[in-house]
C-alpha cells in the first residue's frame, strides 16, 4: 500500500498532479527524431507493426498513432496535422485566459459600482 502512493515524483499523489496538468515523470515523451524513424522502419515493411514495435520498446497503440499522425500530416489522411493541433491547443489556452479576465474584469466593474452607488 505504501509501495504505490511512494511511486512518481516524491510524496506528491498521481491526483495531485494530475490535477495541475504534470505529466507522468516516469517516461519522457519520445523525440521527434526517434518518432520518424520508427515510422520510416514500420514502412520499410521488413517487420510488422507489432514486431517493430516491440524491438523498439515502445506501445503497439503509441507506434499506430505516430504511423497515423505521419499520415494526417503528409495529406494521405484526413484530421488535424501536428501544427493544427498545436495552435487550436494554443487558442484554446488563450481564450480561457481571457475569459478568466473578463470575469474578473465584470467583478471588478460591479464592486467599483457598487462603492459609487454608496456613498
Amino acid at each position: 500500500m505504501e509501495e504505490a502512493a511512494s511511486k512518481g515524483s516524491g510524496s506528491v499523489p498521481h491526483r495531485e498532479r494530475e490535477a495541475r496538468g504534470e505529466r507522468n515523470p516516469k517516461r519522457a515523451p519520445y523525440p521527434p527524431e526517434f518518432r520518424a524513424q520508427a515510422v520510416r522502419l514500420v514502412r520499410s515493411g521488413s517487420t510488422s507493426l507489432a514486431g517493430t514495435a516491440r524491438d523498439l520498446g515502445v506501445s503497439l497503440d503509441a507506434l499506430r498513432s505516430w504511423c497515423k499522425q505521419t499520415d494526417i500530416n503528409e495529406g494521405h489522411r484526413e484530421g488535424l496535422t501536428t501544427e493544427e493541433r498545436a495552435e487550436l491547443t494554443q487558442l484554446r489556452r488563450e481564450n480561457r485566459v481571457l475569459r478568466e479576465e473578463r470575469e474578473i474584469l465584470k467583478k471588478a466593474a460591479a464592486f467599483f459600482a457598487r462603492e459609487t452607488t454608496t456613498r
